[in-house]
């Protein structure tokens, strides 16, 4: 499903190059739950950025499901990442001006996708927020806007989840809840989800857990 192969990622920082990936190889198989830890500075956002091909590497390969996306052009990437990818990032990124149950109806429009209305029914019954659809999003509270974000990431039925800090915003109960919902939804689509995390008590409900430290994988167990 996702294949990166020695990947490198360096960026040019005043005077001198910043390398925020050095030479990683990770191949995540379908339907695997990874979570992806190490300290802030470490590379792990860099590398979902990477795999959802919203920034390109300096060096090496990346496979997503069979298409190698290091060569795409930007509307190649664009039209990869609406069909296979769901994005669920730790500040929401909900439109402001659109309701709840726009901001999860109008990707699907935008797609040309059957039913969209139902779907964004029942993808916000799936996150029990069916009474609050029609909220914009300063109205909702953290918690509610990223399970509006889950819903939205789930719209176009992706094959593989990203996720990036989607707690750390939120209260423990709020995070623990966002996350249940997650994997709940890993499950039932079969999905990959790889989740960046801090939390070591999330991490270690994952299936494998990779360490990323000054930009190299350090540890990848398996926890299943």
């Amino acid at each position: 499903m996702i294949d990166l192969s020695s990947v490198t990622k360096v960026v040019r920082s005043g005077t001198e190059d910043l390398r925020i990936l050095d030479d990683i190889s990770i191949t995540i198989p379908d339907g695997q739950f990874v979570a992806v830890t190490g300290a802030s500075g470490s590379g792990k956002s860099t590398l979902l950025g990477l795999i959802a091909g919203l920034d390109s590497p300096t060096a090496g390969s990346i496979v997503v499901d069979g298409e190698e996306i290091t060569e795409m052009s930007e509307d190649d990437l664009a039209e990869t990442r609406s069909r296979k990818i769901g994005f669920v990032f730790q500040s929401f990124h909900l439109i402001p001006s659109l309701t709840a149950f726009e901001n999860v109806l109008i990707p699907m429009e935008i797609l040309g996708i059957d039913g969209a209305k139902e779907r964004a029914e029942k993808l916000l019954a799936d996150v029990e927020l069916t009474n609050r659809g029609h909220h914009y999003p300063s109205e909702l509270s953290g918690g509610e806007q990223q399970r509006i974000a889950i819903a939205r990431a789930f719209a176009n039925d992706p094959k593989i989840l990203l996720a990036d800090e989607p707690t750390g915003n939120l209260d423990s109960r709020n995070g623990g809840h966002i996350f249940e919902l997650m994997t709940d939804l890993h499950r039932e689509h079969s999905i990959t989800l790889v989740l960046v995390t801090h939390d070591p008590s999330l991490a270690a409900k994952a299936e494998r857990r990779i360490r990323l430290r000054d930009g190299r994988v350090v540890a990848d167990e398996s926890l299943a």
